[in-house]
């Protein structure tokens, strides 16, 4: 089933959501990225608010292949997109182990400016409404992040499409 179709045929539920089980493999960046885009667009998200969401699935889903599963084939990442009245949420799951977000080192900081990593939390949190780190129920790590849908998407004249 296309997911253009599978949209479909969730509009009519109150939360719509899909779940995905990706390979960890640098290759899972890409496809992760294509079908948030592709769910996005079909909410009515405009190009630049896509962009954000793309970045940061982006930044989760090469972060739990880094450093959740540390690139470990065996292990999987998944991804789940639900879509609320009001705001697309995105899981992004890890079967390493889990962190704290008060240990993630500020890339503001002065001694950190000129690292090459260390950015991608700071991305998702400016890029979308909500972003929060939880342990997942298997030991993991799952990255939540939404963004709202903007007013002139939820008074649209097609309603349950954000439903």
């Amino acid at each position: 089933m296309s997911l253009l179709a599978l949209s479909q045929k969730l509009m009519g539920q109150k939360t719509q959501r899909i779940e995905v089980t990706l390979e960890t493999l640098l290759d899972s960046v890409d496809l992760a990225e294509e079908i948030v885009l592709r769910v996005a667009a079909e909410t009515g998200f405009d190009e630049d608010n896509c962009h954000k969401i793309g970045m940061s699935v982006r930044e989760a889903v090469i972060n739990a292949y880094s450093y959740g599963n540390k690139q470990e084939r065996g292990r999987k990442i998944g991804m789940v997109i639900e879509l609320e009245e009001r705001k697309l949420i995105v899981h992004v799951l890890d079967e390493g182990k889990s962190f704290s977000l008060a240990d993630v080192p500020d890339p503001l900081a002065e001694e950190n400016l000129l690292r090459t990593s260390g950015r991608g939390i700071f991305l998702m949190r400016a890029f979308m409404d909500e972003f929060d780190v939880q342990r997942s129920r298997d030991g993991g790590t799952e990255l939540i992040m939404s963004k709202r849908f903007t007013e002139t998407m939820s008074n649209s004249s097609e309603p349950e499409k954000h439903r």
